[in-house]
């Protein structure tokens, strides 16, 4: 199944930790939000319906240290192919935007990719939970895992930081290489953004490519 079958337009937003995503979605949405109305839909994962959310409290929780990564991995899934059936299909369905952040790519990445426990088992056990729908776009904010974690040290407060944040430079390494194979693998869906201009440009790069995806909305 592709969102090409679906009357709506779905964008999703990727990148490792501290690339500035979702920063760049709060400043984007301030930016359209108006022209749009009820034609935009701003959703996460995991997260984006309660159910979803509540999957997230566990998943992000700091103190389930002994949670085993295939179960971290199935549990993802699970909040995704919940936030699929209730906020994201009945939205394209519906014919609205839908800018979502992350997706699939960064099951791949974290738990198939940092984890190690395989980025083709976890893209596998994605696609059953997804039915194989893909975004149309996905934008890929792209920083050193370096970078990243400095900026997480520097702007996140002690209770902003979660399970995946406090991994070990080689785990986020592992996230970012992943990432670019994945983006390799398919440049038409997947464009690479420079995250570490100035969130200016980030902004003014991400919203031009929403709006050559999905021109008939502005």
């Amino acid at each position: 199944m592709g969102s090409s079958i679906l009357s709506g337009t779905f964008i999703s937003f990727e990148g490792p930790d501290g690339a500035g995503k979702t920063s760049a979605l709060r400043a984007i949405t301030a930016q359209i939000m108006d022209g749009l109305g009820d034609q935009l839909v701003i959703t996460r994962e995991p997260g984006g319906n309660p159910i979803s959310e509540s999957i997230r409290s566990i998943i992000l929780d700091r103190a389930n240290t002994a949670m085993d990564y295939r179960t971290e991995a199935l549990l993802y899934a699970a909040a995704r192919r919940q936030h699929l059936a209730q906020t994201i299909l009945p939205a394209l369905e519906a014919d609205q935007l839908v800018l979502c952040d992350r997706y699939v790519d960064s099951s791949i990445a974290y738990q198939g990719a940092g984890r190690q426990i395989g980025e083709d088992a976890v893209a596998e056990m994605n696609q059953f939970a997804t039915d194989g729908l893909l975004p149309d776009l996905t934008i890929y904010f792209d920083v050193p895992a370096e970078v990243g974690l400095r900026r997480i040290q520097a702007h996140r407060q002690a209770d902003q930081v979660d399970r995946l944040d406090v991994e070990k430079t080689a785990f986020h390494d592992r996230v970012r290489a992943a990432y670019l194979r994945l983006q390799a693998a398919d440049p038409d869906r997947i464009k690479r953004i420079d995250a570490t201009q100035e969130p200016a440009k980030v902004v003014e790069q991400a919203l031009t490519l929403i709006k050559q995806t999905a021109p008939r909305y502005f």
